[in-house]
């Protein structure tokens, strides 16, 4: 890495990290069963309002950095070649080494904005102790609690699939009583996630006629990737690097190792099968006919039952998580459009006496969501001409989030990276790029597990100051706000030059409607 990629990018980013690394030790997730909060700093910050202010302070500037640092760099990616700060043609072995050090501080520090890592920890010790995760939560272990799990899931069956859970069964029996050490491990199950969708990304976005470079800039680089695959130690790190493998394989002729690779993605968050039938169609030929795609989708199903199959088997579980996948949906959140509509209707109905609570309400604009959700899949699936399959697959995976019960941030990581690979516009780039920072900006306001240590009125507070932190990186330079806010240097992610037009083209689906072969 040269000096200029050093200063300019490397550097603050991993600042910010750093800063998100100690500002953890104070609002970061710690289980009440570990010897951290006993060290004399980690107790003066999580202890005392100062340290607690102290610490959200610390998020704040962290992430603004990392944010700012994001920015910049795809400024000099995206921006003209005449301009000095430009980058020349850009290697993604570059970008991975900025993603390294951006990632580094943060590889020891307390989970942060999430801690479902003690839910997959606790999950593991059910499987460990001979019940099934599917039947019943994880109250059945002794000293649950302890182990740092959210109690809204105490009682809920997990929703995860038999390749996750003998995954949190051989960590739950490594770390033994020691959620804190196995949090730190889930992490780096996560990061192996992350390192494939940094190896498949460049790949996929090659057949694309996408700069490997930029699409890892927007697929892996961006700041919620930092916070919820690696600071938060999300599963759906993993999930998404199978994906995007399977993609990769898929597009590059593999198509059994595609579907198992999507398979194994499955295994370990089902909403992954999504995936499966884009596969199916790469698999099948660009220019198939109705009876090869049919014949492509039903071998993919036959790898993934086996996938499911060997998985359960060795996990020693059955098909429970099929019935599990409505377990998400016990959460209700204002970010779910679907939801948010409901909760408004019901608020009129419960206002007028024409209900008692806002439940039907919710239940029809769910069910109607999801029918909606559904029907866009099919017709993706069904009528995938002018398309890449790899397209249909994060218009799919943006439908299924879009229109379902619940959203949460690190649920826009599941199509990012594919969109990333596959193109965007120069509106729907900038749309991107607004809601990364708002879904930033929205990690920041809710960094903190000790809220109680605050006001009430804290957690506006932190809205308040979130939004002002942002507002200040996006005035500081001209670069940011006319990358974030439009202008002459928003050129979209979009092939550069004739081969790469051509490469985008050859992506794309043909095979005709009626054709049978």
């Amino acid at each position: 890495m040269d000096g200029r990629i050093l200063a300019r990018y490397a550097l603050p980013g991993f600042v910010g990290s750093a800063l998100l690394a100690v500002g953890a030790f104070g609002v970061g997730w710690l289980p009440l069963k570990t010897g951290v909060v006993e060290i004399a700093y980690v107790d003066a910050l999580r202890g005392t309002t100062i340290g607690t202010l102290l610490s959200r302070a610390l998020i704040f500037v962290g992430v603004a950095l990392l944010l700012q640092a994001w920015l910049i760099l795809g400024h000099d990616l995206l921006d003209d070649r005449d301009d000095p700060h430009a980058l020349p043609r850009t290697p993604p072995t570059t970008l991975v080494a900025v993603l390294a050090a951006w990632c580094a501080p943060l590889l020891i520090a307390p989970p942060l904005f999430s801690r479902d890592v003690y839910s997959y920890f606790a999950q593991g010790r059910v499987l460990a102790i001979g019940e099934d995760p599917y039947e019943t939560g994880v109250a059945v272990v002794d000293d649950w609690f302890q182990d740092g799990v959210d109690p809204m899931w105490a009682e809920t069956p997990t929703p995860y699939g038999p390749f996750w859970l003998l995954l949190a069964r051989g960590v739950a029996n490594f770390a033994v009583d020691q959620p804190a050490l196995a949090a730190l491990i889930f992490r780096l199950v996560a990061v192996v996630g992350l390192a494939l969708i940094v190896i498949y990304l460049p790949r996929l976005a090659f057949h694309h006629g996408i700069d490997p470079a930029k699409a890892l800039w927007l697929g892996a680089l961006n700041p919620l990737v930092v916070m919820h695959f690696v600071a938060g130690g999300h599963n759906d790190a993993l999930m998404a690097g199978l994906v995007i493998t399977g993609l990769t394989l898929a597009t590059e002729r593999h198509g059994a190792g595609g579907a198992a690779a999507v398979a194994l993605a499955g295994a370990v968050k089902p909403i992954a099968l999504l995936a499966l039938p884009f596969v199916g169609l790469l698999w099948a030929g660009l220019r198939s006919g109705w009876w090869r795609r049919i014949r492509a989708w039903t071998l993919s199903a036959l790898i993934t039952v086996g996938v499911l199959a060997a998985a359960s088997l060795l996990a020693g579980v059955g098909l429970g998580w099929i019935g599990a996948l409505s377990t998400p949906g016990e959460v209700r959140t204002w970010l779910s459009p679907p939801t948010a509509i409901g909760m408004l209707v019901g608020a009129a109905t419960t206002a007028s006496d024409i209900t008692i609570d806002d439940e039907l309400a919710v239940t029809v604009t769910r069910l109607l969501g999801t029918i909606a959700a559904l029907a866009v899949v099919a017709w993706l699936v069904l009528r995938p001409q002018g398309r890449s399959p790899s397209r249909g697959a994060a218009l799919a995976f943006l439908a299924v989030v879009l229109l379902g019960p619940v959203v949460q941030p690190w649920y826009l990581l599941w199509f990012l990276p594919i969109f990333a690979a596959t193109g965007l516009h120069p509106r729907a780039l900038r749309a991107t790029m607004l809601l990364i920072t708002g879904f930033s900006l929205y990690g920041m306001a809710e960094s903190t597990s000790t809220a109680d240590n605050l006001f009430e009125f804290s957690d506006g507070l932190a809205i308040v100051a979130a939004f002002l932190v942002v507002g200040l990186v996006l005035l500081v330079s001209p670069r940011e706000r006319k990358l974030v806010l439009g202008g002459p240097l928003s050129h979209g992610l979009l092939p550069d030059d004739l081969s790469q037009q051509a490469r985008a083209q050859q992506a794309l689906f043909r095979g005709r409607i009626g054709q049978r072969e």
